[in-house]
């Protein structure tokens, strides 16, 4: 038995052969011939129903639209390319996204590196707590010793970074402890979620101090053929296990610094954490009637501000405690840094003086208790400015980033 498709069947419904829009677009699929040219009024080629899954919501196939003479804003007549405006949304995430990690771990690496030489050297008159002083001296030693001088390290800092990830990863998938905390936390998991950061510091802390030595120690002690992009792993490795080439007898074991490291990285979580949220509350609190969602500067930026925001506040906040737990990781290390009050001259050239770190600290408390006394309450912020300098760059990057992402935006609307 033969089926045959009524006469007045196009495919969206049944419609009269007066109907002007019936069969006006579509073209034949046959190439021609009397028994074909019979039925060419229903072997058409049959549209898109509106509302299939290769449509949107609410919208209307292209022949569809044209039949009624309408043409949709973005879509140019006989063109299906994708509109302007998502292409600049795609390229904004993108540039805001890569200007952020420039800034926090390469632009911003000098002035890590000139905060930590400052924080271990007691010796030092000037305590650089404002930015002037502090970029004087990074100048003066730049000028000597090359640009890379106030870059060393930095292939240590992802080295650590990368273990630290990897460590959490692990220590969240073998414990219950949760790596990301719900919408709706409990306090229990609240607290397993600091305990994993504070054992994802403590895992990482001999290669962190291995780093720390590599980042404040001077290029003019330092052996270039023996140095290499694995020697923090290398050099956490022989700490860990306390083999190797020796130290000092000063040097402190690791189980001195857990209770600093861990508590340095839980605190700096939570408070970055906190003020992260309080930040975006007050955005969205004051924004919540004039915020675009298909707006990168709507969607990006706020949450930018709002790390920057954070990471300023903690570390602001935990200076003090960061500069006793960096001397007592450099402690016993045998490490000679520049001097951060300047370049001296020496002999018939210029060269920044050098300086050996010799601390005596017995622990945390000693170590707390002996900067309050012989450096003032003043000491535990040594280096202060070059946070500052540090801070003010990454704000000054971003605004002028919104910037040029609104002008690009506002052209390409």
């Amino acid at each position: 038995m033969a089926f045959r498709r009524p006469d007045s069947f196009d495919g969206l419904g049944y419609r009269g052969r007066d109907d002007p829009l019936y069969g006006a677009n579509y073209p034949l699929r046959s190439a021609g011939g009397q028994a074909e040219m019979q039925h060419h009024h229903w072997v058409t080629t049959p549209p898109d129903i509106p509302g299939s899954r290769n449509l949107h919501t609410g919208d209307r196939t292209p022949q569809w639209e044209e039949a009624l003479g309408e043409v949709r804003p973005g879509r140019e007549c006989g063109g299906s390319s994708m509109p302007m405006t998502a292409e600049l949304n795609r390229f904004a995430g993108f540039g805001i996204g890569l200007v952020s990690l420039f800034t926090e771990n390469v632009l911003a690496h000098p002035c890590i590196v000139f905060r930590r030489q400052c924080q271990v050297n007691y010796h030092a008159r000037c305590y650089h707590l404002t930015p002037f002083s502090a970029v004087s001296v990074m100048y003066a030693i730049t000028k000597v010793q090359g640009v890379k001088a106030l870059w060393k390290g930095m292939g240590s800092t992802f080295i650590v970074h990368g273990i630290a990830l990897g460590a959490e990863g692990i220590i969240s998938e073998v414990t219950p402890l949760p790596r990301e905390l719900p919408h709706r936390w409990t306090w229990k998991q609240l607290a397993g979620h600091l305990l994993l950061k504070g054992l994802t510091a403590v895992v990482a802390l001999p290669f962190y101090c291995a780093s720390l030595v590599e980042t404040v120690q001077s290029d003019i002690v330092r052996d270039e053929s023996s140095s290499g992009l694995l020697d923090c792993i290398r050099e956490g490795l022989t700490r860990l296990l306390g083999v190797g080439a020796p130290h000092s007898r000063r040097l402190l074991p690791l189980g001195s610094l857990l209770l600093p490291a861990a508590l340095h990285a839980i605190l700096r979580y939570a408070i970055a954490s906190s003020i992260q949220r309080l930040v975006l509350w007050l955005h969205q609190l004051s924004r919540k009637q004039n915020m675009d969602p298909n707006n990168p500067l709507d969607t990006y930026f706020p949450e930018l501000v709002a790390v920057w925001a954070g990471s300023l506040v903690a570390d602001i906040v935990l200076f003090p405690l960061e500069t006793a737990f960096h001397r007592l990781g450099l402690q016993g290390t045998r490490t000679i840094i520049d001097a951060t009050d300047g370049a001296v001259a020496v002999g018939n050239g210029s060269s920044p003086l050098v300086l050996p770190v010799n601390t005596q600290y017995d622990g945390f408390s000693d170590c707390v208790h002996s900067i309050r006394r012989k450096e003032g309450v003043a000491g535990f912020y040594r280096g202060f400015g070059a946070l500052a300098v540090q801070f003010t760059l990454h704000g000054a990057l971003l605004a002028a980033t919104r910037t040029v992402l609104k002008l690009l935006l506002l052209e390409g609307r």
